[in-house]
Parts: structure tokens; sequence; C-alpha cells
């Protein structure tokens, strides 16, 4: 780091595992659930991340974003893709199936706004089996959960996770 740059200290407001450690588990058991179902329906290791990081984007999760670029370059996802994921919609850089799950977890990640509209359960389902979009479902709902604690607490801090 140059002596230009400044990091500014973003302070933690609660140690939630140390404060829910059941319910944490708990997150860890829905994680691990996840991974599963994902792993059963040989669901893309890039996509998993695509859809970890872009939700995290979309919740404003700098913990989440941190980790999940790491694991995607780790597991060869490229710069380019990576740093065009925020406007995957005006690069040439994803595939179609990968553009529909994209689709899909910005609206079930924003449910609130359109609350899922058909186009968008009937565009991933055009590219993913039913069990498939079941295992994207419990991967962006576990996601999702995971940003809410940690936007919501601070409670780990950007940058200690290491690939």
């Amino acid at each position: 780091m140059t002596s230009t740059q400044q990091h500014h200290e973003i302070p933690v407001r609660l140690d939630f595992d140390s404060h829910a450690p059941g319910f944490s588990r708990a997150m860890s058991h829905l994680d691990k659930a996840a991974t599963k179902e994902l792993d059963r329906v040989d669901f893309d290791p890039l996509l998993r991340e695509l859809v970890r990081i872009r939700a995290s984007q979309l919740n404003g999760c700098a913990y989440c974003i941190d980790m999940h670029t790491k694991d995607a370059r780790a597991s060869g996802e490229s710069e380019q893709r990576l740093y065009a994921l925020p406007a995957w919609r005006e690069t040439p850089f994803f595939s179609e199936q990968e553009r529909a799950a994209l689709a899909f977890t910005e609206s079930v990640t924003m449910l609130a706004e359109d609350h899922v509209p058909a186009h968008a359960y009937e565009a991933v389902a055009e590219h993913f089996t039913p069990d498939e979009v079941a295992a994207l479902i419990g991967l962006i709902v576990t996601i999702n959960a995971w940003n809410t604690i940690a936007v919501s607490t601070r409670g780990w801090v950007p940058g200690s996770y290491e690939a």
C-alpha cells in the first residue's frame, strides 16, 4: 500500500457467532445443505461463485464479495468476468445459461421489487432442470442469509478471509 492509500476502519457491531451460537451453527448447516444439493446436481462451481458474488454485490456485503471473488479466482474464474459481473447484461462474457441464472439471482435477491416474475422463472427453467433450479434457489437463499447477517452486524472484517 502506498502512503496515499488509506484504510477506513469499519467497526464490528456485533460478533454474531458469539451471541447467537446456535443460529450460527444452523447457518453453517444450511450452507452445507445448499452445497450438497449443488453437488448432487453437478451445478457448475464457477457459476455458484458468480451467483454468490452477484447477490452479495446487490446486498452490499463487502465480506462476501471479498470471499467469493477470491474463491472464484482460485477456481479459475477470469478477472474480466469478475470485473464485468455488475454489468453482465451489457457484456458478451456470459452464456445464456449463466445470464438466466444471474437474472434469476437478481430477481430472488430483490424479490420485494417484483416478486420474481414469471419471465424470470421461465428463463431459468429453460436452462436448468427442476432439481438444478431448486439447488440454485437454495444457494441464493443461503447467500442472502449470510449477507443479511454480515451487513447488519458487520461481524466479519472484509479481507480477513483467505481462499
